[in-house]
């Protein structure tokens, strides 16, 4: 049998390093050794399953590759930035509830991945963003799945899906990357894919969950000719949900294959993944707010378990288009909740790495993304509950064009009679259709100039285009508890009857938005870079000089009645398309810049000092609501410290981050708001694993965040509690939905046995004091939660586990009131969101 070529066995032994992470993950308790063992070369060298199986993976010799400048990747105790690696074992250890989920492993990001596997806000300390995920890149083999970091209804890790043909994750925070790919100055989260293997090798596993999920997974990489190289693997999933909305929560899979060429001087690889995955997404419920920071259940509403998905309200029809002729019926669309905010996404990329000689070598990174990035979930309105009679109530002295003395008559939509005493709500049955397309490359050259001294060069470009058709509002009145009924409600006076809500309980159609938008956005970049090694000393800067357009056609609106028929209330005054359109072009070109320093002591020890300019273009919806949005720029200075011994291994990094021109945009009870400001920041990150004897570790890990707003000129008027009008200034407070302090806590042990080994965790978190809005007026809370896990290895094929997480129940406010500014607790009630409730699953896995 032919063994792979030296010069292949040699890089992959080295990426194969890359599992000894920035954060040593707690769950590993393997001892950490101060110097790696040797590289060997057999026959069954196998660089996809090399850093799974790898039992040293806590050394500062460890090699990562994300946010270098040539693909032979750097020591860690030679990086000079904040970088955290796990391996895949470590992954599944996490047992992160989503993609977003896996990056609180790298201290000072935040992930709020209560809404399910989709949709997640993604904070980074010291970024000032305040929901989505603007400060979040998520790659695939180095490529950026999209260019644009976040688009309304689509953030990166919405198209991103965990599974077994995962060999490792790379975060990096800031740094280097302000230079490379799309250039984010927050946090890019690089997945690398398993390859093939000269002998068969890969794992098969089902898991079953305690919220009726069943889950299998798959993996095999295998030879195919000499020198070739493929693997094959992926996911099906189905479950029911914590949040069970009596119809699948979660349901699709995905598939992935990767092909590989290898040579003496480099390799060749092709890869394709296709999701398709729907996934139910969850926004703000009612929740009991009796004092400041303070939650419990609202009656008939479980924080932790509740959903207004039902099998009621799964599908419905929502009134579009108007038809002008009385008594017609308006056009729309058939939508099913039980598609979600789901992906239907295909992805596929090259890899090429040669090493010319003397000196030379070339990197490139192709990657196209496609599909779709639809959304059908319910959206809050912003109200409180409040009682069926109240609601009619309201509603009729709203309406001034209705006579008096009008008698309600309201049922369920199966015809049952609904008590006027019972709390209802409205919630939005939003819907949005967007068809996504990118392409981009990115090319690296470098040259040796002198010994130790490499300058590389290099081009970033990146075609995308976005569509979108929106239909926002669609508010349905609905009962305020768990799998709700929707409800019907007529006004009548014995003559005429008005329908207050449609026959579906739609208390209006499109009233929040109706957009059809084209957009097409260009980026290209090109970038240098200089790296230089003297003695302990390894220096580092580049320069990158990026240029983005953007065009974008959005279609006009009007308002209207939808039928022309004044007895149906719910439709007399939609938003909907008319003739014509409006444009929108962008040109802008921005610069970014990094230095860094890093000193090395011993093999065992290092520090490391960076100052770094990085830049944010606008995204497309920025451009709609505001088309002279600023271009963000952010200053972050860092020092880093890394110590390693037989029982300890430390890595610690203070900063401070400047924001400048971040606009913002909010609609209050005064109207929209569009408003520019900056942001200071002063913070530490730390990760620790210490191992007070064998076989045990705990590993202690998380960030403290000091940062507030300033440069923002004026002040944000907005309707205080006792109904006054309030104008409040930013300056000074506290970045939004960011926690002054989070860390997490996980002390592990490892027995080993004659037939394998069992390996036991459990992790303790705390999320400190957020609020959730930007004058803090909505405190969220603090809160913690407990995850356990046990590990089983028998024999050399077959692992079994058993994981949990918020094993307590823990109500854990992520998200206020996102549709008020300002106070949103009324009547010791408040719309928010929660983590999900408890949750226990099990796996069995054959590995071969």
């Amino acid at each position: 049998m032919n063994n792979k070529p030296l010069t292949r066995l040699a890089l992959s032994a080295a990426i194969a390093t890359t599992l000894a992470s920035g954060v040593v993950y707690a769950q590993d308790s393997n001892q950490a050794q101060t110097t790696p063992p040797p590289a060997t070369t057999t026959t069954n060298a196998n660089p996809g399953r090399q850093p799974t199986n790898d039992k040293n993976t806590k050394t500062l010799e460890q090699v990562v590759v994300t946010g270098t400048a040539t693909f032979a990747g750097i020591k860690k105790i030679d990086a000079a930035y904040s970088i955290t690696s796990m391996s895949a074992q470590q992954i599944k250890e996490a047992n992160p509830k989503s993609a977003a989920d896996l990056l609180k492993a790298s201290p000072g990001v935040y992930p709020e991945s209560s809404g399910g596997q989709t949709g997640a806000n993604i904070e980074v300390a010291g970024f000032p963003g305040g929901g989505d995920a603007p400060y979040a890149t998520y790659q695939l083999n180095g490529t950026p799945l999209y260019p644009m970091s976040t688009l309304s209804f689509m953030e990166n890790s919405s198209m991103f899906r965990l599974d077994d043909t995962i060999d490792r994750a790379e975060i990096v925070q800031g740094g280097p990357s302000v230079l490379y790919g799309n250039g984010q100055p927050g946090v890019t989260a690089n997945f690398i894919l398993k390859e093939g293997t000269d002998v068969p090798s890969g794992d098969l596993g089902f898991t079953y969950g305690s919220e009726g999920m069943e889950r299998l997974d798959g993996f095999i990489g295998f030879k195919i000719a000499n020198n070739w190289y493929g693997s094959v693997g992926g996911f099906w999933r189905r479950s029911d949900g914590v949040r069970d909305p009596q119809f699948p929560a979660d349901n699709g899979g995905q598939l992935t294959a990767t092909l590989t060429r290898d040579w003496d001087s480099g390799s060749l690889m092709f890869y394709a993944r296709s999701l398709k995955d729907h996934n139910q997404f969850v926004t703000d419920t009612p929740i009991l707010n009796p004092g400041q920071g303070s939650f419990s259940n609202y009656p008939g509403f479980n924080a932790l378990t509740g959903t207004f998905g039902s099998k009621a309200d799964q599908r419905e029809f929502i009134q579009t288009t108007p038809c002008f002729t009385a008594g017609c019926t308006p056009g729309g669309l058939d939508v099913n909740l039980a598609k979600g905010r789901g992906a239907d996404i295909h992805l596929f990329g090259t890899n090429f790495d040669w090493d010319f000689g003397n000196g030379w070598s070339l990197s490139d990174k192709l990657g196209f993304t496609g599909g779709e990035m639809n959304t059908v979930s319910f959206f809050s309105t912003g109200n409180n509950p409040t009682s069926l009679a109240n609601y009619i109530a309201t509603a009729e002295a709203a309406d001034t064009q209705l006579p008096t003395g009008l008698t309600a008559i309201a049922t369920y939509t199966n015809g049952s009679p609904a008590s006027m005493n019972q709390n209802v709500t409205t919630q939005g049955l939003w819907y949005v259709h967007k068809v996504i397309q990118a392409i981009s490359n990115e090319f690296h050259v470098s040259k040796e100039l002198f010994d130790g001294n490499t300058l590389t060069v290099g081009n970033y470009t990146a075609v995308y285009n976005d569509h979108d058709t929106w239909f926002l509002g669609n508010n349905m009145l609905l009962q305020a508890q768990n799998n709700p009924n929707p409800i019907v409600v007529d006004l009548t006076n014995g003559a005429n009857t008005w329908q207050l809500t449609s026959p579906q309980g739609f208390a209006g159609a499109v009233s929040a938005a109706a957009i059809r938008e084209r957009w097409s956005g260009f980026n290209t970049a090109f970038f240098a870079t200089d790296s230089w090694k003297v003695d302990n000393w390894l220096f580092d800067g580049g320069l990158r000089v990026e240029r983005q357009q953007a065009n974008g056609a959005i279609a006009n609106t009007t308002t209207g009645d939808l039928d022309a028929n004044p007895y149906t209330l719910y439709n007399n005054s939609s938003i909907y398309f008319a003739p014509g359109q409006s444009y929108i072009h962008y040109l802008k070109t921005e610069k970014s810049w990094t230095l860094g320093a890093n000193y090395e002591f011993n093999p065992n020890m290092s520090a490391y000092v960076r100052a770094n300019l990085g830049i944010h273009f606008p995204g497309f919806d920025d451009l709609r609501g505001l088309p002279t949005t600023p271009v963000q720029k952010v200053k972050n200075y860092e020092i880093g410290f890394k110590y390693q011994a037989d029982w300890i291994y430390a890595d610690v990094s203070a900063y401070r981050r400047l924001f400048y021109n971040v606009p913002y945009t909010i609609t209050t009870d005064t109207g929209q708001q569009t408003f520019v400001y900056g942001s200071q920041t002063k913070g530490v990150n730390f990760t620790t694993t210490v191992q007070p004897f064998e076989h045990a570790a705990i590993t202690f890990s998380g960030d403290y965040m000091d940062g507030h707003y300033n440069r923002y000129v004026g002040c944000v008027t907005y309707t205080a509690q006792n109904g006054s009008t309030q104008c409040a200034s930013i300056n000074g407070m506290q970045l939004q939905r960011q926690p002054k302090f989070q860390a997490r806590l996980t002390p592990s042990y490892d027995l080993p046995a004659s037939w394998g080994d069992v390996k036991v965790w459990i992790t303790y978190e705390h999320i400190g004091n957020r609020y959730g809005d930007l004058i803090q007026q909505q405190p969220l809370g603090s809160y913690y939660d407990l995850s356990f896990g046990v590990l089983a290895n028998v024999g050399q094929h077959w692992e079994y586990s058993v994981q949990g997480t918020n094993l307590t129940n823990q109500i854990g406010i992520t998200e206020g009131n996102a549709r008020l500014f300002g106070f949103a607790s009324t009547g010791g009630v408040i719309l928010a969101r929660s983590i999900e409730g408890r949750e226990v699953q099990g796996q069995i896995k054959y590995k071969f």
